[in-house]
């Protein structure tokens, strides 16, 4: 059997990007943090992030019609904090747009996607929602905001 503590520290070695997933429910913005993310599929182009059953905001953005998945940059810890906490104003203090279909657009992330959900599959604690891409955005030439080790990290250029 596998010891679960031991297996998150093993998983913690693969370094990551960190995404917040973000869609209007009703009149308001809704979002989560996300670290399970990639692309999936060229053609078509489809994208999977893997959010936690246990999350408190998921259920809303899952009923939204169209997501935005934000590839935060070096320096939004705080906002990748945030939108991991649960009944706290996710979007206070966060700067923000709206795409073409109607989700938000974070400001200062590396990229936002514009997508809208395909399947969602069972995951064990997790779900796995794959994502049909309607458009995409790089607003600016930014360094991504990276997770190794259960720390926040930034890129370090060899040269």
């Amino acid at each position: 059997m596998v010891d679960p503590a031991h297996f998150r520290d093993v998983l913690s070695r693969f370094a990551s990007g960190v995404v917040v997933v973000t869609a209007i429910v009703g009149d308001r913005p809704a979002g989560l943090t996300c670290q399970s993310f990639t692309s999936l599929s060229l053609q078509p182009p489809l994208v999977l992030f893997c959010p936690a059953k246990s999350s408190t905001s998921w259920p809303s953005v899952a009923a939204a019609d169209s997501l935005c998945i934000n590839i935060l940059s070096e320096g939004q810890d705080e906002v990748s904090n945030g939108f991991a906490r649960s009944g706290a104003d996710k979007f206070a203090g966060v700067g923000w747009t709206l795409l073409p279909n109607g989700a938000p657009a974070l400001d200062s992330a590396v990229a936002h996607i514009g997508a809208r959900i395909a399947t969602v599959y069972d995951g064990g604690d997790h779900h796995i929602v794959t994502c049909h891409v309607e458009s995409l955005q790089t607003p600016g030439e930014r360094d991504p905001l990276l997770y190794y080790r259960s720390k926040y990290r930034r890129i370090r250029s060899l040269d």
